[in-house]
């Protein structure tokens, strides 16, 4: 088994980096979406990005406003704020910096290509220059991705490194379902209207899903979506493939095992909860409720993950 301490980082390095790109996507769509907006609507747009984050609760102690500039702030350059991206990025480097031996050099370069842009961009204040940032976030989130699938064995580094990115990913999507579904549009007498279509087309865009999605679907509504990106094994940022593939990922790495360890049994009863359920059920008993239930069996893995695997 690798040593504990190199093994939490490979996966923290992985999962901040997805944290980052997440962020940074969310934040790109949504700004091009309100393009097209009344300012009205405009001003209610801002603080569903900080519910996705999950950190509705730290801004809310720091802003009394969820507005433009106070969201990109906390969300992008933050440095009190623990997921913004520039931390994710900051925390992305130092755990890759202490692992520099097992890693790809070129894997190394771009995150440390990225953190001084970051720097460079943290002292600059227009929204293009932002915008230009969010792009570069994302575009060296692709290339970690595609350089780590293309350049590492195998071993247990690149599978710790994927199990990060699958949970991270798991996760932030569906963070953002439950956010759409609560808070973008609470007016029921715009459910299944243009505007609708509109929104749920941004959370699609949000994870690179338009194309996928419209293989299977003629339309866009909340309950395909729904379907889509919680159920969808096939498309690579839906809930249930990103918890298949970190279980199968997870029980790769407890060979050796005298028993199923603390983290596949946890693992096990949150993708039990996927495969049990279907979108029209969940909607009909509450979307809102069961992604609670998500995310709490969420955090039992990422506790049994700690005690698993990385525990001294």
């Amino acid at each position: 088994m690798m040593l504990s301490r190199v093994a939490n980082s490979i996966y923290w390095m992985a999962r901040y980096m997805e944290r980052a790109d997440n962020v940074a996507r969310f934040i790109d769509v949504n700004t091009h979406l309100m393009l097209d907006m009344t300012l009205d609507r405009q001003a209610t747009q801002w603080y569903p990005l900080v519910a996705t984050s999950g950190d509705d609760e730290t801004f809310g102690k720091r802003y009394q406003i969820a507005d433009e500039k106070n969201v990109l702030k906390f969300l992008t350059f933050d440095q009190k704020n623990p997921n913004s991206i520039l931390q994710c990025i900051f925390r992305a480097r130092e755990n890759a910096r202490t692992v520099r031996e097992v890693l790809p050099v070129d894997v190394w370069e771009k995150i440390n290509e990225l953190y001084h842009l970051t720097q460079a961009h943290s002292r600059k204040r227009s929204v293009a220059d932002l915008m230009d940032y969010y792009t570069q976030v994302r575009r060296t989130g692709h290339l970690m991705t595609g350089l780590m699938y293309n350049t590492m064995s195998r071993s247990q580094g690149w599978q710790f490194a994927h199990l990060g990115q699958m949970l991270e990913r798991a996760d932030k999507t569906a963070r953002l379902l439950d956010v759409k579904y609560f808070l973008l549009l609470p007016e029921r007498s715009l459910v299944d209207t243009p505007a609708d279509a509109v929104q749920w087309g941004a959370v699609l865009k949000s994870v690179h899903a338009v194309e996928m999605y419209r293989q299977q679907f003629h339309t866009i509504n909340y309950k395909n979506v729904t379907q889509f990106l919680l159920f969808e094994k096939a498309f690579p940022r839906s809930v249930a493939f990103c918890l298949d593939e970190a279980a199968h990922t997870m029980s790769n790495l407890s060979r050796g095992f005298e028993r199923p360890n603390k983290a596949i049994i946890e693992m096990a009863i949150l993708t039990q909860t996927i495969a049990a359920s279907e979108a029209t059920q969940i909607i009909a008993t509450g979307l809102h409720e069961f992604i609670d239930v998500l995310q709490y069996n969420m955090n039992l893995v990422d506790e049994a993950i700690y005690e698993s695997f990385f525990k001294d």
